[in-house]
């Protein structure tokens, strides 16, 4: 293990909720949740603000609403976060070559394989310069754990929270972990930590006293050798840069549970499309096509099939979503449906059967065996049943396209986002990252001046470093 405090953790303060009230200045300061808006939605980042009623992420969203029933609920911009992620990512990199990425919002850096620190005064200088060009670039504040181990290092970024730095001394870990709760060690979740707290082990410092061999009997070999080498402030893990992809994946829940067998097909195409754009934005492809249904009870099904080579071919792998349904029950509903690709390579090889397949059909072939009276009429069947599907779905989707906390733009008013929709009418505020607290005004949905818009940068163009959204 080092000796010098030059393992980096930084994690982005409540980051959705952040870059929330970043871009909206009407809710800077108050309590915002982001997560699913349904009834069976969940929520993934909560501000502080909305922390000190008790909302937490995973937690149900229903179960948030009560407690904190004020506050601004918003569904999540994915892109908008992912476009500050690669900013915040782009930082790091400048610091060394080794960035571990762990989520949209938090990565380890090896800030002694880039030369950009070697003892605790330049990682620190290191770490404060770091958060000062998050905030000029990103306009959002990032907290930064510096330690000699992995695990040192977050359980200083979490210490640091909210926007600020925590440097652990190499020498002072021990005396540091001692108090601690079993949990803050890695590999502890809920079911390890209540298994030792019935053998009356609770902190950090009774694991070291009841020594080795117990903890080896209590969880097993390598768990055992494992939690107890943590517990004396030994991590020897390595910060591993760039994690390859194992898998690209696409999934909704739905609000109400779906019993229609054909809506449930044109859900699992639309995730299909979904996934390959996701696949081909990538530059990736993949031979192993998944489908995931959750039905009524909560029971999960996964079903995959493997092709002969990579593909990133919407059609064949909307086809294999398809016959992968065909084997799975669906009789009493399904509450959530998703479409994966994994055995990711960067190429593709062409299916030779979709090939063939697509060259039948530019022909006017019909396959082997066939009638072609009957599949007419039944291609005809499944034509209207489909129309009236999507033409329902689209009566739907005015109202669902206003989602709140998304980005809009009107004609006349501007740029802003929607507060709500519903009953035909859609909310709106107008403002922007650099304004002040906007107007609010009302609207059809299907108003011709109002259209979905593109997220605005935090940062305002041409003002230079340090102009954040807010202070």
């Amino acid at each position: 293990m080092r000796t010098a405090p030059t393992i980096l953790h930084l994690d982005m303060d409540a980051f959705f909720a952040q870059a929330e009230q970043a871009s909206k200045p009407s809710l800077r300061g108050k309590a915002v949740v982001v997560g699913g808006l349904g009834p069976r939605g969940v929520v993934a980042t909560a501000s502080y603000e909305a922390r000190v009623f008790g909302v937490h992420s995973a937690m149900p969203m229903a179960q948030a609403r009560r407690l904190a029933p004020n506050a601004a609920y918003l569904t999540p911009r994915g892109g908008f976060y992912r476009s500050i992620s690669e900013q915040v990512m782009g930082l790091l990199r400048e610091l060394s070559p080794l960035v571990e990425p762990l989520s949209l919002d938090e990565a380890f850096v090896d800030l002694e394989a880039g030369g950009a620190a070697w003892d605790s005064e330049s990682a620190r200088l290191t770490g404060e310069r770091l958060r000062a060009d998050i905030r000029a670039v990103t306009g959002l504040t990032g907290s930064v754990g510096l330690a000699a181990s992995k695990m040192l290092a977050k359980i200083a970024s979490e210490q640091a929270k909210p926007n600020g730095l925590v440097l652990i001394e190499p020498g002072t870990e021990r005396a540091l972990l001692a108090p601690m709760s079993v949990r803050t060690l890695p590999g502890i979740g809920p079911a390890t930590g209540d298994h030792l707290r019935r053998a009356g082990i609770t902190t950090v410092e009774e694991i070291v006293e009841a020594g080795e061999d117990e903890l080896v009997r209590l969880l097993g070999k390598a768990h055992g050798h494992g939690v107890y080498a943590m517990a004396l402030a030994r991590d020897d893990r390595p910060v591993v840069a760039e994690r390859e992809a194992k898998s690209v994946s696409v999934e909704d829940t739905y609000d109400v549970d779906i019993h229609d067998r054909l809506r449930i097909g044109m859900e699992v195409q639309r995730l299909a499309d979904r996934c390959v754009r996701r696949l081909r934005g990538a530059g990736l492809s993949g031979r192993t096509i998944v489908l995931k249904v959750r039905r009524y009870d909560f029971s999960t099904l996964t079903r995959s099939e493997t092709l002969r080579g990579p593909t990133d071919d919407v059609a064949v792998v909307r086809e294999a979503a398809a016959r992968l349904l065909d084997g799975v029950d669906t009789t009493g509903g399904v509450r959530l449906l998703g479409v994966g690709v994994s055995g990711l390579a960067d190429y593709t090889q062409e299916d030779l059967f979709a090939q063939v397949a697509k060259a039948a059909q530019a022909e006017g072939g019909v396959e082997v065996g066939g009638e072609p009276g009957a599949r007419e009429e039944e291609a005809r069947g499944d034509g209207e049943a489909r129309a009236h599907l999507e033409a329902v779905a689209e009566g739907e989707a005015a109202e669902r396209r206003w989602h709140p906390g998304h980005d809009v733009r009107h004609a006349e008013y501007g740029p802003g986002w929607v507060q709500g929709s519903g009953l035909g009418r859609v909310t709106v505020r107008f403002e922007t990252p650099w304004s002040g607290p906007g107007r609010v005004r009302t609207f059809r949905v299907d108003d011709p001046a109002l259209e979905v818009g593109e997220p605005l940068p935090l940062v305002r163009p041409g003002v230079g470093p340090g102009a954040a959204a807010y202070s």
